[in-house]
């Protein structure tokens, strides 16, 4: 769902900024000092694994089209909505930088659409009123457990995307695009992303699990179990998590579908591999151009090292094993970086005080 710069007007561009910039300030400011010290070690790896991720587009059968982790709702479990909110930011703004994935005058409606509903909207109407229930507290205390955090992964996921979706849909219509008619555009990206949302909500279901069996003091809003605090210490799991982050970013990668993902598919269609072509825009000519956009472009060419998770004018598959181990270090320095720094504000902040 990463946005091209060519999508967006530079006054909408602008605005979408504004907000997750306000999203962010809120975010920063909310964040506890215990809960960046503790969740330091998980917002660092939180986050390559989420970028690793969404190295991998899973085919979405009989479209011609492919979905990636979008990773808001995950973090958002692991980390709260404020931390994870963050965190995605560091994982989008890494992409757009050092990879040219999403452009850099639409950062801000990414972040919007990517993070935003995934961390609050996910966590606060989905998330914490699942998991603070009593839902199928028949079945015993660790199953009853299990299932809230398999529905409410599902249903955060297709929420917060099917919202991420019409929130691409708007903005397009807000720029002026002429091209992507209201209710065709919305009849094709809301159903893909239905789809998308379902796959990605297995995704985070399992991630999630995991992280209740190993260590059950990870997930926001879940007690440990009476009978033990889970299998493994917390530097056990943050280590596990890393090396399936490399894994992933390294290793699974390779083997990413082919197919548009669900955003590209909507605007281009798949026609080359026997699909239908959707709204059959031009690839090289589309949407708005704009002094913004070719200045945009033009830091991004200088900034992006890996463009297009990839060697510079080579198809090499280590380019793309490269890319998922570096940008998986980069985004995790970071992350734990601005995690760190937050905290250390605050308590200079408490001390004068």
């Amino acid at each position: 769902m990463h946005m091209a710069d060519a999508l967006l007007a530079p006054a909408v561009a602008g605005a979408m900024y504004v907000c997750s910039a306000g999203a962010a300030g809120v975010s920063v400011r909310g964040l506890k000092d215990e809960e960046t010290t503790e969740k330091l070690p998980m917002m660092a790896v939180g986050a390559a694994l989420v970028f690793a991720g969404q190295m991998i587009n899973y085919t979405i059968p009989g479209t011609g089209s492919s979905g990636h982790l979008c990773g808001g709702m995950m973090l958002s479990a692991l980390l709260g909505p404020k931390a994870g909110f963050l965190s995605m930011i560091v994982v989008l703004a890494i992409q757009c930088l050092f990879f040219a994935d999403g452009g850099l005058l639409a950062l801000g409606a990414n972040i919007w659409n990517m993070a935003f509903y995934g961390c609050f909207v996910g966590y606060y109407l989905i998330w914490r009123p699942i998991m603070r229930s009593r839902l199928f507290s028949g079945m015993g205390e660790k199953a009853a457990v299990r299932a809230r955090i398999v529905l409410a992964s599902i249903l955060g996921c297709v929420i917060s995307l099917q919202l991420g979706a019409f929130s691409v849909v708007l903005e397009t219509q807000l720029s002026g695009i002429t091209e992507l008619p209201f209710g065709a555009f919305t009849a094709l990206m809301l159903p893909i992303h239905l789809a998308i949302g379902l796959v990605e909500g297995l995704i985070t279901s399992a991630v999630l699990l995991f992280v209740y069996e190993a260590r059950p003091q990870l997930l926001m809003d879940v007690s440990p179990a009476k009978d033990g605090s889970g299998r493994f210490s917390l530097g056990v799991t943050v280590a596990i998590l890393a090396v399936i982050t490399a894994l992933v970013g390294g290793g699974l990668s390779l083997l990413a579908s082919s197919h548009p993902d669900g955003l590209e598919w909507a605007l281009f269609g798949n026609a080359d591999a026997g699909y239908a072509e959707n709204m059959a825009l031009d690839e090289e000519d589309y949407g708005v151009v704009s002094p913004a956009a070719e200045a945009a472009a033009s830091v991004q060419e200088k900034t992006a090292f890996l463009p297009d998770y990839a060697f510079a004018d080579s198809d090499s598959p280590a380019g793309t094993t490269v890319a998922g181990l570096v940008g998986s270090l980069i985004v995790a320095a970071f992350a734990g970086l601005i995690c760190a720094a937050g905290a250390l504000v605050r308590r200079r902040r408490k001390a004068h005080a």
